[in-house]
């Protein structure tokens, strides 16, 4: 199959009169889908970097690897974050070699130039051997990533210069970005380590999971009789508490929000965590209320958030909050890493239950990731025979105009602006009349 749009070959099948949105599963192992998603989506992006918190101070700095890139995200001397592509402009070397730290300058290893944490050239062994004006060339300095912007504390790259401002392309998830980081007037921070994992499945299938509302109580029904079973907290029968529902939110992304039986951190106790604990999570309820009303504090600390932020970001707001990434390194095989994010001066208590809950279910020896992780690597073994059954359905919800979190808008969004990068439709053609 050649990596171009195909009309004898389309990637979603759509019939809105009769409710039907399928995607072809060719779209989960063919090599030439996932080099075409290289370059029209992940090159075309805005992509998750880190978040501030994790260079506080001047000289900070992380490493990462972003769609196949290495960038070294840092905070200069002037308190200025940066991002600057890890290759030396000498030879090529990765300059920066730790995975994160504090350094007033970084030292290529091979041949010992020396750059600034603005990645400028400051110097090299041997600047006699070199043309007098040879540190003021741009060609000289670390090579900056071609875009680079932050909402709330979090900041994203992009490797398309023309790209939409960050604002316009995260569109209406910035409300509910704003729902997290409102959760402390304090400011939120990255809980420290990281967690980093890979999963024998396509990429997308972790896209679709993270806000599926639909498979949890069967996937899932291990961690709620555990619940059930040790925390106090009121499982009973899913279908008969109040609904969530599912939001398409422009650009691809997309939320479910949703009443859960689980306790959170910010302001939702549990019997399991006694009257010491109401009488905290109650004080901080109170100073969320005064500071941003009784209406949305109640939002806020009540209701649960997946989030996803095309083409390849997960916040989960639910027992802890989780910020997620994972990218492809072959059509069946992906690398993910998730990090920890909590309000900042949270008590000692709170970081105790946030943190066991990051780790009990969404941890890679938690509860709910090796189900998850299962679920998909059999759906992508099962993928193996996409050419006598070629379709998936995710058309749950389409005869409703107010979708459940249990219904399957969230993937359709996805979908259609993935569909929309890979296979744009032909631009029409102005035709000419000769004078």
């Amino acid at each position: 199959m050649n990596a171009t749009a195909n009309p004898n070959e389309p990637a979603i099948l759509v019939d809105q009169s009769k409710n039907i949105f399928k995607v072809a599963r060719r779209n989960f192992v063919d090599p030439e889908i996932l080099a075409a998603e290289r370059e029209r989506i992940f090159e075309r992006s805005w992509l998750y970097l880190g978040h501030g918190s994790e260079i506080a101070k001047p000289g900070d700095f992380v490493t990462r690897n972003v769609a196949g890139r290495g960038v070294l995200f840092t905070r200069d001397a002037k308190g200025e974050p940066r991002a600057i592509l890890n290759t030396c402009p000498h030879r090529g070397m990765q300059v920066c070699r730790e995975k994160k730290g504090s350094a007033k300058s970084f030292q290529c290893f091979y041949h010992g130039w020396i750059f600034g944490l603005d990645g400028k050239l400051r110097s090299q062994p041997g600047e006699e051997g070199y043309n007098e004006d040879f540190k003021t060339r741009d060609t000289s300095h670390m090579t900056p990533v071609p875009r680079f912007e932050s909402y709330r504390d979090l900041y994203f790259i992009s490797f398309d210069r023309n790209i939409m401002p960050l604002s316009d392309y995260l569109a209406g998830a910035k409300e509910y970005i704003d729902l997290v980081c409102d959760q402390t007037s304090h400011g939120m921070a990255i809980t420290p380590g990281t967690q980093e994992y890979s999963i024998r499945a396509n990429w997308k299938l972790l896209t679709e999971n993270s806000v599926d509302g639909y498979h949890a109580s069967t996937t899932h029904a291990s961690y709620f009789d555990y619940l059930g079973g040790t925390t106090g907290a009121p499982i009973g029968d899913p279908t008969t508490r109040p609904p969530g529902y599912g939001y398409d939110l422009g650009n691809g992304h997309a939320v479910i929000e949703y009443p859960a039986p689980w306790g959170r951190p910010v302001a939702h106790w549990i019997s399991a965590w006694g009257e010491k604990g109401r009488a905290e999570l109650d004080s901080i309820f109170a100073e969320l209320a005064s500071r941003v009303g009784q209406q949305r504090a109640t939002r806020i600390a009540k209701l649960n958030r997946n989030l996803f932020i095309f083409p390849n970001l997960v916040i989960n707001d639910i027992m802890a909050v989780t910020v997620r990434t994972y990218y492809p390194s072959a059509p069946d095989y992906m690398q993910v890493s998730s990090w920890s994010l909590a309000p900042q001066g949270e008590s000692e208590w709170l970081s105790k239950y946030r943190l066991q809950n990051f780790l009990e279910f969404l941890g890679p020896g938690g509860f709910a990731t090796p189900d998850d992780a299962e679920a998909l690597e059999h759906c992508q073994r099962g993928f193996a025979n996409f050419k006598d059954v070629p379709w998936n359905d995710i058309s749950k919800g389409m005869n409703t105009d107010r979708p459940l979190h249990r219904d399957e808008l969230q993937m359709r969004a996805f979908w259609t602006q993935w569909n929309g990068m890979m296979f744009p439709a032909p631009v029409p053609q102005k035709s000419s009349v000769a004078a």
